[in-house]
């Protein structure tokens, strides 16, 4: 498998561990504020292939404790199983970054424990979920379904939404808390521009608008908490 970006240490991409970050290409999502769009499109180039990484990671082994397995979207990769056995057989603990429209990998992947912690996008709420997903349109019963195989474990999971000023209101959270009612935990992100950023003219939302989401959703989930802001 190509690796398309490896990021060597980060503490904050897997909750709790000392990891890695390895990018995967391809996505069928177009979010309009994606950071990783070179990702998306194909235009990143792969940095090294999967036995190079076990190689890095092989080397790591005392240094690292977890590996970040993100993307675009790392769903899409019929091998994506075949690369967390990989890093699960070095001792690492893998964390997956997903969009959730791709249920039965995901269920694969978690049947088989090869990831020890799932962080899902959760785009927008229903109505608005095609638009901030940059699509006419999105299968959402595969993005539900991916919302009840996380809720009840057996890997522990966030849900996770970046909110922009121009595709979120606070009447937003209403219908994404009674839709996600009960989860583990919920982070809101704040939207920050950037080069990679495929649209202009996406602005971040005030702190203001942040806390009144993260009010409302907590209405609804017991951890709701506030990403990006200083």
């Amino acid at each position: 498998m190509n690796i398309h970006g490896l990021q060597k240490m980060t503490l904050l991409d897997f909750p709790g561990r000392v990891a890695a970050t390895v990018f995967l290409g391809g996505c069928d999502f177009r979010c309009p504020f994606c950071h990783n769009f070179e990702l998306v499109d194909g235009s990143a180039p792969a940095v090294m292939d999967d036995g190079q990484l076990f190689d890095f990671l092989k080397k790591r082994r005392g240094l690292l404790d977890g590996v970040a397995v993100t993307g675009g979207e790392p769903c899409l990769r019929s091998d994506l199983p075949d690369l967390l056995r990989g890093i699960r057989s070095l001792g690492y603990a893998v964390k997956l970054d997903t969009n959730g429209a791709h249920p039965d990998r995901l269920r694969e992947i978690l049947d088989a424990d090869l990831a020890q912690y799932v962080a899902m996008d959760i785009k927008n709420s229903p109505a608005k979920y095609a638009a901030t997903a940059g699509l006419d349109s999105v299968n959402l019963d595969s993005v539900r379904e991916s919302v009840s195989i996380l809720m009840p474990g057996p890997a522990d999971y966030e849900f996770r939404t970046t909110v922009v000023a121009e595709l979120h209101d606070t009447a937003d959270f209403e219908d994404i808390g009674r839709w996600i009612r009960g989860a583990r935990r919920y982070f809101l992100q704040s939207f920050t521009d950037r080069d990679s950023v495929p649209f202009s003219g996406l602005h971040a939302p005030s702190e203001e608008m942040l806390e009144a989401c993260a009010s409302i959703a907590r209405k609804y989930i017991g951890q709701v908490e506030i990403r990006g802001v200083d």
